[in-house]
């Protein structure tokens, strides 16, 4: 049986036994900000299992999208060392919401292995938690396992808890032995393989959860009102089981991309461990790339985007080793397609959008190597000068963690040099590093729900929204929360956030703000500044009263400020129009990345590689305000999901879908799943003003434009604007482009012959600036900003200044045409002490928003700040004394 059959068989085994298949969350979790990536199949049934959310199903089946780069179930550097570590895996499993429990999950599970499956009975054992004698008693009566094969065990591996409190229960596993030959503790004295005993011989396939306590504060176990089943069976280990491989890398899961990397590189795979590990390393991280990719998560340099980028960058530096020296890795996401994309078909519709990715990050990185092996290179003086043969850890960190040069490379040519690097210094440091951005994910302001939404969600229905029909409506107070606690009313002054049974409120969702308007009753009127959904189906309405007091259980008049609803309503139909044009001008690889839509407003961020031209941004408009005119009618309404992807409805890039969709639909030619509020017709957006486009990442580019009113406002304000410089320059309105370009030519001539004659008119008294030098480390520095200087004249300037010197060190810096420009050059004996003005340059550039690098005697950078120029400067002592000093630790 090939991969898919077995994804196949085991969705439809349990879709014949009354389970509803419910697809994949995205790998970047819609909803739970305290994941960087989905991690397991029971993810987004979280909220089930904590008893705030619902479903209108009790059975589930499916195969979930998993990535694990950290923590206790995964090391990315274990990655390829083995053959058993993933970062990117599925996971198989079938799910009861308060429906059938420990019998039919195990007769079933017992079923389709040795039924379906035709694994042997006698190669399989079960362990049960010690205390759970009724899994014990199940497995006993309802298999053929044999007494002597169910294992009793303690907590710690057969006892599972989602947190310290909250939803637990006793689990079952179900181990398969896989021969002597696998055990990799066979040289061990007095060694016995044994179920749970760490040498790879037993091996789990399958975890069937049985949850039905709650823990509190105190730990105490409490039985739930509903008992759960969450069962997970990682499926690259029972494709190797089913498909007789040694290891997973040897299934049809990665043949094909381990194929294609022997392809590249003329090595062939399983020739030495040695080259073992990059093919293995190098095929899972494709896949991990190319679903995550795929999924809507971006390289970068922070949270899920550092993981991404330290994932690409770990395979090109073991693409590197197999004489992959050019960018490959982009090559193999078709590979990934062609043997995932039945299953997952984002992966195809996504195909160009994700080789692009990972091609501009292979280049990047070509790049940060190039720069690193410069830095090295000056870390290998330093080293030879002080006398030692050993680069410090906090060396080998720094290049590392802000230059993003791996440091099994660094080691490598440590050696080469003769040196060696200080391995335990490096790793106490990069396990600081991990502990810093563990700690910062967990405690963003987003990090948890507070306890107070849970109770109210447990104990009250969902929130019905009215706000697609109406801007006002009549509620009842059902909860009102001040400071995280329930509280029974709020007096006039108070802040505080009101529940209501119905409300006409829109929270804020898919970029879309939140409402504001007003809620009033018998006894007090309230303000309404922020509405927000802290989970599915709870709306919270942040208030201040205004007037008198308002209690729970109150009858109030809810209104929505219909004005700024409406100007809201106006962005969010125009970001769909916007999709639509730039799909159009610039192709349908465009996808949205991200959107902020708000009164009169909007920013959308889309998946694209180049910055757009002048005249691209043109026609983008031109289209957006055609369809305006047009005035199509705007038509909502739903749809079954699947059917929803099959007529090639736009979802957004990412996102979580329920069974029922809603779509909306302009003119026929743009359709969109969405959950916002929109105009009736496209003619009611009015006017659409594109404010600017930029980046945001490597292939995100973002669009911020105004709608309605706000538009409307602009446009005649630019147009004053226009008038007023027209009589400025006593022209017309006309020909004011061409006088101002005809002023800034003669501008640039006479600023060019100024900057080529300043120093050759002595312009600057070399002699006197020099005598003003001071001390940074040992050597004389000046640092001074000359006014006029171009980019030529200042580097001349700095050459007559270091003649003057003798030796030391010059940092200058001079506006012109509206941006700073720097230079640093230093004689040849301060750079052998360690100065390196290409380091000097490239610090002080990043003050001024540029970057710069050059020579360590010589470098020049500018940048659009020059109102920063003064603080770089400053900076330039400290800096000099700092790289001085730390050469000669």
């Amino acid at each position: 049986m090939n991969a898919n059959e077995i994804r196949l068989q085991f969705v439809d085994y349990f879709k014949a036994l009354g389970h509803r298949h419910v697809p994949s969350a995205p790998l970047v979790p819609a909803d739970d900000p305290t994941l960087l990536f989905t991690n397991a199949g029971m993810n987004q049934f979280k909220d089930v299992f904590l008893g705030v959310g619902t479903r209108d199903y009790t059975r589930a089946v499916n195969s979930q999208k998993c990535m694990r780069v950290s923590g206790k179930h995964n090391d990315l550097e274990d990655v390829g060392v083995d053959t058993y570590h993933h970062t990117f895996f599925e996971m198989l499993g079938n799910w009861s919401f308060g429906d059938y429990y420990k019998r039919e999950a195990i007769g079933w599970a017992w079923r389709l292995l040795t039924r379906d499956w035709k694994i042997a009975p006698e190669r399989l054992w079960a362990t049960v938690y010690e205390k759970d004698e009724e899994a014990a008693r199940i497995w006993a009566a309802e298999t053929e396992i044999g007494e002597g094969r169910i294992l009793p065990f303690g907590e710690k591996d057969n006892f599972w808890e989602m947190a310290e409190t909250g939803p637990c229960g006793p689990c079952s596993e179900i181990h398969i032995d896989m021969g002597p030959r696998h055990c990799r503790r066979g040289g061990e004295p007095g060694h016995r393989c044994a179920v749970n005993g760490g040498c790879g011989r037993f091996i789990e396939i399958w975890n069937l959860v049985f949850i039905q306590y709650n823990r509190d504060g105190t730990g105490a176990l409490h039985e739930l009102p509903q008992r759960h089943v969450d069962t997970g069976m990682g499926f690259e280990r029972l494709v190797a089981v089913l498909q007789g491989a040694d290891s997973n890398y040897a299934t049809d899961l990665f043949v094909p991309v381990i194929k294609a990397v022997e392809e590249a590189s003329g090595r062939r795979y399983g020739s030495d461990d040695s080259s073992g590990t990059a093919f293995r390393a190098i095929a899972d991280h494709a896949r991990a790339l190319s679903f995550a990719i795929a999924d809507g998560a971006l390289p970068s340099n922070e949270g899920r985007g550092y993981v991404l980028r330290m994932i690409l960058r770990r395979a090109v530096r073991y693409g590197r080793t197999l004489g992959l020296e050019e960018p490959f890795l982009h090559a193999l996401v078709p590979v990934v397609a062609e043997t995932m994309g039945g299953a997952y078909p984002e992966l195809r519709q996504h195909l160009e959008h994700v080789r692009r990715v990972i091609l501009s990050e292979e280049e990047r990185f070509r790049t940060t190597l190039t720069y690193g092996l410069e830095l090295l290179t000056e870390i290998v003086r330093r080293v030879a000068e002080r006398g030692e043969k050993r680069i410090r850890g906090e060396e080998v960190f720094k290049l590392y963690d802000t230059y993003g040069f791996p440091a099994d490379l660094t080691a490598l040519i440590a050696r080469e040099q003769g040196l060696s690097i200080d391995t335990e210094s490096f790793e106490t440091l990069m396990e600081e590093q991990k502990e810093r951005a563990r700690a910062s994910w967990k405690a963003a302001p987003a990090a948890g729900v507070p306890p107070v939404y849970r109770e109210i969600a447990r104990r009250l229905a969902a929130t019905r929204f009215c706000g697609y029909r109406l801007t006002a409506a009549d509620a009842t107070v059902a909860a009102i929360v001040r400071d995280g606690a329930e509280v029974e009313g709020l007096a006039e002054g108070e802040e505080g956030e009101l529940v209501l049974d119905e409300t006409p409120f829109y929270a804020e969702s898919g970029g879309q703000v939140g409402d504001r308007g007003k809620i009033g009753g018998g006894e007090g009127a309230a303000l309404v500044s922020e509405t927000r959904a802290p989970l599915p189906g709870l709306v919270v309405h942040r208030a201040k009263i205004v007037a008198g007091t308002m209690r729970r259980g109150a009858k109030v008049r809810a209104e929505v400020d219909a004005g700024r609803r409406g100007e809201t309503a106006r962005c969010h139909t125009a970001t769909h129009l916007l999709q639509n044009a730039l799909r159009q001008v610039l192709g349908e690889h465009v996808k949205q990345a991200g959107s902020l839509v708000e009164a009169g407003r909007l920013r959308f961020d889309f998946t694209h590689f180049t910055a757009m031209t002048p005249r691209e941004v043109e026609r983008v408009e031109e289209l957006v305000n055609a369809r305006i005119r047009e005035n199509a009618p705007v038509e909502t309404y739903e749809l079954p999901f699947e059917e929803a992807r099959s007529r090639g409805i736009i979802a957004i890039f990412g996102e979580r879908y329920g069974d029922t969709v809603r779509v909306i639909d302009v003119g026929g030619y743009s359709r969109e799943l969405c959950g916002g509020t929109h105009v009736r017709a496209a003619g009611d957006i009015g006017l659409f003003t594109i404010l600017g486009e930029s980046s945001v990442a490597a292939g995100v580019r973002r669009i911020e434009a105004l709608c309605g009113e706000a538009a409307w406002r602009l446009a005649r304000r630019r147009a004053a604007q226009v008038r007023e410089i027209a009589a400025l320059f006593r022209t017309d309105a006309e020909s004011v482009v061409e006088r101002v370009e005809t002023l800034r030519r003669e501008h640039a001539q006479l600023k060019k012959a100024a900057s080529r004659e300043g120093p050759a008119k002595g312009a600057f008294d070399a002699a006197a600036l020099a005598g003003r030098a001071r001390d940074a480390g040992g050597a004389p520095l000046v640092a001074a900003a000359l006014d006029g200087f171009g980019a030529d004249a200042l580097r001349g300037a700095a050459d007559r200044l270091l003649q003057a010197l003798k030796s030391g060190v010059v940092v200058l810096g001079a506006v012109q045409d509206g941006k700073a420009q720097l230079v640093c050059m230093a004689t040849d004996d301060v750079v052998a002490r360690g100065l390196n003005a290409g380091a000097v340059v490239k610090e002080l550039a990043g003050i001024v928003g540029g970057r710069g690098g050059g020579r360590p005697r010589m470098a020049q950078a500018g940048g659009p700040r020059p109102e920063k120029l003064g603080e770089a400067l400053a900076k330039a002592p400290a800096l000099v004394e700092r790289m001085l000093r730390e050469a000669h630790r």
